[in-house]
């Protein structure tokens, strides 16, 4: 018997079968930190899944905040996702180059955004091109779609409202950076930023939930829930560097059928780049 897997993951082979169906969408959602020494854009533009558009996470964001990547406003994500051809009622498939990495966050923006049928690619696109599957390097020019957001706040949590979870204790929080960061032995990315954690949160370092790009079955994610100490009845609000990652923890909750949980999207970014804010090292 096979193990139990995400309902919110699809495998190469499936998305191979569906190039080319009607209403049928696929958005590379590939970024990287500097250190990985990898272009989204320009890998995109050598090689790509047939069809597939490519959504910049630095550009479709609110750039008032000063932070990276935060949540754009619901017209403004429309606007932009309308112009890659996508619609709120397509099927879409999210990907990325290693799998399981960036992709989680647009995954996540899109549901949070209203689209239903929203799904990440097993594997991403390192897979894809190991298993010699079909690329193309056309730039696609779809027609516009048609987006009508229907936004979630309660999938968001904003500073204000982390500053009272940390203070309260009132829900779990779940860390996606290494746990280096986590514990403040390594740097921060990011100049500037303070290093360690919030106090009560949980170290689950993005990396646990996957094997070579590929979403662990259920009762590997229950017991990496499990080993952090997140009690899965519980609410929980997930958190990272920027905001990205931590999509990663989301998927995995969301999979597992836990439905009580938010996003920080300030994250360390915020947090860690304030003077005002609690942190714990160790």
């Amino acid at each position: 018997m096979t193990a139990a897997r995400s309902k919110y993951v699809v495998t190469a082979d499936w998305v191979q079968k569906q190039l080319g169906a009607p209403e049928f969408r696929i958005i590379d959602a590939s970024w990287y930190l500097p250190a990985q020494n990898r272009n989204g854009a320009a890998e995109y533009a050598a090689g790509h899944i047939p069809g597939a558009v490519f959504y910049d996470q630095d550009a479709i964001a609110d750039h008032s905040t000063g932070l990276p990547h935060s949540i754009p406003s619901p017209e403004e994500f429309a606007s932009a996702i309308e112009k890659l051809g996508i619609s709120d009622t397509d099927t879409i498939v999210v990907y990325d180059g290693p799998g399981i990495f960036t992709a989680p966050r647009v995954w996540w923006l899109l549901r949070t955004m209203g689209a239903k049928n929203v799904y990440v690619l097993d594997g991403g696109l390192d897979g894809w091109k190991k298993e010699g599957r079909p690329l193309e390097t056309d730039l696609p020019e779809p027609a516009p779609g048609h987006f009508r957001p229907h936004f979630n706040p309660a999938a968001v949590t904003s500073f204000d409202e982390m500053h009272d979870i940390v203070s309260s204790g009132s829900r779990q929080i779940a860390d996606a950076r290494a746990a280096g960061r986590f514990t403040g032995e390594e740097p921060e990315p990011r100049a500037g930023m303070r290093a360690g954690h919030m106090p009560g949160a949980r170290s689950m370092p993005s990396g646990i939930f996957s094997v070579d790009g590929r979403l662990k079955d259920l009762d590997a994610l229950k017991a990496a829930f499990d080993s952090a100490g997140i009690d899965l009845d519980e609410p929980v609000v997930t958190t990272c560097g920027s905001g990205i990652t931590a999509a990663i923890i989301t998927l995995a909750l969301h999979s597992l059928g836990h439905e009580n949980n938010t996003l920080y999207d300030g994250s360390w970014s915020e947090w860690g780049g304030r003077a005002d804010t609690p942190v714990v090292t160790g």
